[in-house]
Order: structure tokens, then C-alpha cells, then sequence
């Protein structure tokens, strides 16, 4: 490990693409550094991060994604497989903590090495780090708000400190209304404030097993109805509601699975809850999985409980693969599900509510079916990532014409 972090370059990124492949080599494109700072596998930002320098490249940019993570995490070994299959640059970064200085020293390095043109950063750590090596380095500064989470003990000194880097960003990209809304009361000039809706790459996203041939591949029973969700195990995701739904729906007469993919610190209390609720042969909580879509296409409902979002990647993913979704009301969802229409809406925390359009949903299969169709039309048309990218690239160009 040298002190500017190792760049990763997996075998396979090395003979599909030589211009990625020089890396530090001299360029005359402007060179973005991703910067991110993550605990195990990530979530839903790595697949915007991860996949964009493809996409730039042949816009004009030139893209390296700077990790920070604590050292010897496993996690980091799914980011590293998940760089090579989108062919991205990825630097890794080993963070010890808050006081962890080196890390200074080490994105300095990659600046000067990478020669970067724009910071982009993605959390309150790198927008904070961002503002500092500023002073070092002569660089543009942008960031990503993904969403926050302010109820939890230790993050309302994390959210104060983005409330006060984020005025000082020349380009601040909001994932949904609600968070263009927080930055502006948060002192973010008006100007600065962009909305950029995620997207993701359609392409990737067409169904290679029927929905009997996935159950049976993850060994679920083939004639019972699959409730699906994917994201971390946290309070905010409002998983401990889902799965109150399903044993209300089991009381209701529905022969119903429920199966959860991700990982996190609530484990331990929602494994009490399905020993509470004696839905242990009825409820999986399936953990990091690097292999998701296999659970997608397994589906018969994607559910997402969440109490607060950005607008989260799952939702497009699902819909993108035609599993009809059930969603709570929050942030960026009404934007992307016109309720009855390529969707449901219910409201966050909403126990009897959830299990309603949960119920009947599995209830219809011409509403399954009209979601399915009018779910996948809808990302095809509005939530392209190729799409995105363009936008973004043109949010570059206009930054560094100033």
C-alpha cells in the first residue's frame, strides 16, 4: 500500500480497456474523483458511482472512484468485484476512524497523481474532506446527497457537519424534491441546487429465469407467493413494519414468504421479532448478497418499507425487471409511482396500510400484471442512466466553463 491508496485495476478492466487501463497516465480530459466513504458492501450509491465512469468516458471524463474503508473490511472485496464487471478505476482508501489524518494525505496524493479536475463527493466525510484538500489542490467541488438520517445517535453530528460543508460546493445534486428542499433550508444558494434523479442502466435489467425457476433456485416453495426487499438492516428502512405485515397477512390466510436481502445492525432485533411472531419458516432475512437480481426475479411483490429515502435504486431495479411494487411515500417515490398506476403508495410506518396493498396486490393478477408492464415502461422512459449521465456530463461542462 502506497500512501495515495492502491488502484485497483481487476484483470478484466485491464484487456477490455486500455484508456482506463493507463490510468494515472497523462490526459487531456478532465479527471472526476468519486470519493465515498463505506462500510461493507455499500448500497444503492455504488451502483451509480461504480457504473458512471463508462458512461463519462466517452463524454469526455475521465473517472476514478477513491473508497474509504476500514482496513481489512470483506465488504470491500464485493466493491472490487462490482469495479471490474463496470470496468470502473477504483482506489482504496484504509480509513481507522474519525482521526484517521492519513487519509488526508492519501486523497491528496490521488489528487496530484490523478491530476483531478472535479472532487465529487458522496457523504459528509468526503464533503468535508473535499473542502480542505481545496486548500491543497486547485479543484472544482461537487456533491451527491444521496438522503440522510437524522434520528439515529450518531448521525445528527454527521448531517450538522454536511449542513455546513454543503454552502460552500459549487454544485450540489439532489436525488429527490425532499432533499432539494432540506439543502435550500439547510444556507445551499438556490443556484448551486440541482435535482438529478437517479437512474440505472436498462440493459442490464432483463429477466433471465422465469419466476418458478428462481424460487426454485433460492429454494422457496414455487406456490407460494413472494414478498421481496432489498437494503440495509437499519431502523429507517422500516423493515420491522414489513414483516408485521406478513404475519398479518399469514393471519389473513395468505400462504406468503417473505424474503429480506441486506445486511446491518438490526439484525439481532428482527431476528427477535420472527421468533416473537413464529414466522421463522415463513421469513429469510437472506444477508449481503452479490448476486441480488437472482431475489429480484424470485419476487412475486418488491415491498419497500422505508421510513426515509432519497430516491433508492431497488425500487427502479425492481420495477426495471417487472416486479409490481408496494411502496411507502417517501421523498423521491411519488415521482417515480403514479399510485394504481405503475405501483402502490402507502404511508411510512403504516402497518394496516401496508398490509391492504400488500394484500391486494397478491389478490390480482391482472394489478400485478399492469404494474409489471406500466413499472418497466416507466424507467425505460424517464429513468435512464445513460440519460443521467448526460445530464451530469453537461452539469461538468458548465462548472468548468466558469
Amino acid at each position: 500500500m502506497d500512501t495515495a491508496g492502491s488502484l485497483i485495476h481487476p484483470p478484466a478492466l485491464l484487456s477490455d480497456s486500455p484508456e482506463i487501463e493507463r490510468g494515472a497516465e497523462p490526459t487531456t480530459k478532465p479527471v472526476i474523483l468519486d470519493a465515498r466513504v463505506v462500510t461493507g458492501a455499500g448500497g444503492g450509491p455504488e451502483k451509480t458511482i461504480l457504473n458512471s465512469p463508462r458512461f463519462l468516458e466517452p463524454l469526455g471524463y475521465r473517472t476514478v472512484c477513491a473508497y474509504m474503508h476500514p482496513p481489512g473490511d470483506p465488504g470491500f472485496d464485493v466493491l472490487t468485484r462490482q469495479a471490474a464487471k463496470y470496468r470502473a478505476p477504483l482506489t482504496s482508501i484504509p480509513d481507522r476512524g474519525a482521526w484517521d489524518w492519513r487519509v488526508v494525505t492519501r486523497a491528496l496524493a490521488i489528487c496530484r497523481r490523478e491530476n483531478v479536475t472535479v472532487w465529487h463527493g458522496h457523504d459528509y466525510k468526503t464533503n468535508a474532506l473535499g473542502l480542505l484538500l481545496k486548500r491543497l489542490w486547485p479543484m472544482r467541488l461537487v456533491t451527491t446527497v444521496h438522503g440522510w438520517v437524522r434520528h439515529t445517535r450518531r448521525t445528527p453530528l454527521y448531517y450538522r457537519i454536511d449542513q455546513l460543508c454543503l454552502p460552500y460546493y459549487e454544485r450540489v445534486i439532489c436525488v429527490s424534491d425532499d432533499l432539494l428542499d432540506a439543502c435550500l433550508a439547510a444556507g445551499v444558494p438556490a443556484k448551486n441546487c440541482v435535482l438529478l434523479e437517479n437512474g440505472i442502466d436498462t440493459a442490464e435489467y432483463s429477466r433471465v429465469q422465469t419466476l418458478a425457476d428462481a424460487k426454485a433456485t433460492l429454494d422457496l416453495p414455487t406456490n407460494s407467493p413472494v414478498i421481496g426487499a432489498v437494503g440495509r438492516l437499519s431502523p429507517e428502512k422500516g423493515f420491522d413494519v414489513l414483516i408485521r405485515a406478513a404475519h398479518a397477512l399469514v393471519a389473513q390466510g395468505h400462504d406468503v414468504r417473505l424474503v429480506i436481502v441486506g445486511e446491518g445492525d438490526e439484525r439481532a432485533n428482527l431476528e427477535r421479532l420472527i421468533r416473537e411472531l413464529d414466522l421463522g419458516a415463513r421469513v429469510r432475512l437472506a444477508g449481503w448478497q452479490t448476486n441480488v437480481r437472482a431475489y429480484f426475479e424470485a419476487m412475486d411483490v418488491f415491498a419497500l418499507s422505508s421510513l426515509r429515502e432519497g430516491l433508492p435504486n431497488v425500487v427502479l431495479e425492481a420495477m426495471a425487471l417487472g416486479v409490481p411494487v408496494v411502496s411507502t411515500r417517501v421523498n423521491g417515490v411519488p415521482r417515480l409511482i403514479r399510485d394504481g398506476h405503475n405501483g402502490a403508495l402507502v404511508e411510512p410506518g403504516d402497518l394496516n396500510g401496508l398490509t391492504a396493498a400488500l394484500a391486494e396486490l397478491l389478490r390480482s393478477d391482472s394489478r400485478r400484471e399492469q404494474f409489471r408492464a406500466a413499472g418497466r415502461k416507466t424507467v425505460e422512459t424517464r429513468y435512464n442512466f445513460a440519460t443521467r449521465m448526460q445530464r451530469l456530463k453537461c452539469l461538468y461542462d458548465e462548472l468548468l466553463a466558469r
